[in-house]
């Protein structure tokens, strides 16, 4: 069974997708980008960006009762390449002991709304 995680503590989706979906037990998160929820607006510069992108992917493992200890599988997508160590270094901060999924980063030639950064998760809770 498929249950559909939306919170208003991260932006709503901008096309026809959810925030995330939960299947037995796994949570799959759609790219999220800089976009305040309180505000609607863009933040700007890469390092705002990031914390940006992964407060809301907070808030979506939130809501689904997970934090990011959970999480198993990170995509980061770049506009930019050369931002690859502020972003990873940002990213890291938010993982305790050491725990970090599994992951990849590339490089893009465009994200939505021209942002610089975009980062997807998946994860797993029993």
């Amino acid at each position: 069974m498929k249950t559909i995680i939306h919170t208003s503590d991260a932006p709503a989706a901008i096309g026809p997708y959810s925030q995330a979906t939960l299947v037995n037990g796994t949570l799959y998160i759609s790219g999220q980008i800089p976009v305040d929820p309180e505000t609607g607006k863009l933040v700007e510069g890469i390092d705002k960006e990031t914390h940006q992108v992964m407060k809301n992917l907070k808030a979506i493992l939130t809501a689904a009762d997970m934090n990011f200890d959970n999480a198993v599988k990170a995509s980061i997508f770049l506009k930019n390449m050369d931002d690859f160590a502020v972003v990873n270094e940002i990213y890291a901060s938010y993982f305790n002991n050491d725990q970090f999924p599994a992951r990849e980063t590339v490089q893009v030639s465009c994200l939505p709304k021209n942002v610089d950064v975009e980062i997807s998760m998946i994860a797993y809770k029993d």
